[in-house]
């Protein structure tokens, strides 16, 4: 993550810092449901081979997650799974001697690398949220699908795993306040200490305002009889509301999940 570049030694983390980096993800969960978006639901990808093997788009995943991570043979910095935000969904598969193949400037508790929800986005993704912002159909672009689902996932998790900089730059400025309910293993408190709802009503307006903009099917037609309105949700790539419901149902909680994974360990 951006807010975790800089010296190997003692890295700066700011909440300002990280904001800025969650506010970037937006952008690309946005553009990735956009792409996915150009393609009906092509159902045939996620069926799974004869005799009850892997679907396509799971063989797809599992092999491009394998083939990012081998990039750090050819230039370490290029090699993906380096950094605790960028989680494998399928850690099992990644060659051993590569992950991690690289330190990361320390920043974290080290159980930063044990902490995935993953299992949970997976589930969310192709059950819940695929049916929402894809058409029923079938274009035969089985490939090209399973590599643009790919990338949601892989944006949608490092936007929940960011969750990992959150409790920890929250907790450095406040341990006093996180530290009994870690030692009692308080889930509850710590879920209410990291719950700003005023702050997530802010962020679901913005994605929701960020899908309405990024997805409108621009044209140089002019009318005289109405204004442009990039409130018309129906010629949107991507029903905005679609975007602002991803976040209020399943990245905030997951993102919250994440934090008290990871406050959880934090005094370990």
């Amino acid at each position: 993550m951006d807010a975790a570049a800089g010296q190997q030694q003692e890295p700066q983390l700011s909440l300002a810092a990280v904001r800025d980096a969650l506010v970037r993800e937006e952008d690309s969960v946005v553009f990735a449901l956009i792409e996915r978006a150009r393609h009906p639901r092509n159902a045939s990808a996620y069926t799974p081979a004869a005799g009850g093997g892997r679907s396509l788009v799971e063989f797809f995943v599992r092999e491009a997650e394998a083939l990012q991570s081998k990039a750090s043979l050819l230039l370490p910095s290029a090699g993906r799974y380096q950094k605790p935000e960028d989680v494998p969904f399928f850690p099992q598969d990644l060659p051993s001697h590569l992950f991690p193949a690289k330190s990361y400037p320390k920043v974290l508790h080290p159980v930063a690398s044990l902490v995935s929800v993953n299992d949970a986005i997976w589930k969310m993704y192709f059950n819940e949220l695929l049916p929402l912002f894809t058409v029923d159909g079938d274009d035969g672009n089985y490939a090209e699908t399973a590599a643009l689902d790919f990338a949601c996932l892989q944006v949608i998790s490092r936007r929940i795993h960011i969750g990992k900089y959150v409790a920890e730059v929250k907790f450095r400025d406040a341990p006093q306040d996180y530290s009994p309910a870690i030692q009692a293993k308080d889930k509850d408190t710590l879920m209410n200490l990291l719950t700003f709802k005023a702050v997530e009503e802010k962020v679901k307006r913005r994605v929701e305002k960020k899908a309405r903009t990024f997805g409108q099917n621009v044209t140089l037609e002019d009318s005289a009889n109405k204004q442009e309105n990039v409130a018309e949700d129906s010629g949107c790539k991507v029903d905005p509301k679609v975007l602002s419901k991803l976040y209020d149902q399943w990245v905030m909680p997951l993102t919250k999940d994440v934090e008290v994974e990871y406050l959880l360990r934090r005094l370990d």
